[in-house]
């Protein structure tokens, strides 16, 4: 089994329930009634199933590492009843870049690392990459947001913040997954 590998089932189980699905760019997921998270392959049949792997920080640099070891919480804290799972696709645009130009892109002009050291610790994340899988998937990055409901106004600004910059000009399907603990 491969310890990195997480798979997010939408159905009728699951330890959170769906309160919305939405698309902001390209076309949307189904609405399903649960989203069950499983750390390997999928445990029951669903609506739709997304999988990607956690890996190690790409366009971080050791200072900005340092920076969000200091304050960055994991996933699973009791006070975090509520979350989002974000999927993207970037375009080809994108993927034809060196890594170099993206970090640029990324840092240097979006200030995505900034970004997102504001709303630090509150507001945890785990980032998930889907092409490194042998299946194709529709989506190339599952985002997992947790956060306590009185920082749900600040994870809306978060999320406002980050597609504002440069970097979001290249996204061509996102789609928003909101839910609460059930």
């Amino acid at each position: 089994m491969n310890e990195r590998l997480w798979s997010f089932s939408g159905g009728d189980h699951g330890q959170w329930r769906v309160t919305d699905v939405k698309a902001i760019t390209g076309t949307s997921l189904a609405m399903a009634a649960r989203l069950d998270i499983v750390n390997g392959a999928p445990s029951a049949p669903a609506v739709w199933t997304l999988q990607g792997v956690t890996s190690n920080e790409r366009y971080v640099q050791q200072d900005e590492k340092q920076k969000l070891v200091v304050v960055q919480q994991g996933p699973g804290r009791p006070s975090s009843t509520q979350a989002a799972l974000i999927p993207i696709r970037k375009n080809a645009a994108w993927w034809a870049l060196a890594q170099d130009e993206r970090r640029d892109i990324l840092e240097a002009k979006s200030r995505h690392i900034e970004i997102g050291l504001r709303y630090l610790p509150p507001i945890a994340r785990r980032l998930h990459h889907c092409r490194d899988l042998a299946t194709a998937q529709g989506y190339d990055f599952l985002t997992w947001f947790e956060f306590a409901p009185e920082h749900a106004k600040a994870f809306g600004e978060l999320l406002l913040a980050l597609r504002s910059t440069p970097e979001w000009t290249y996204v061509e399907r996102e789609t928003e997954v909101h839910l609460r603990r059930a």
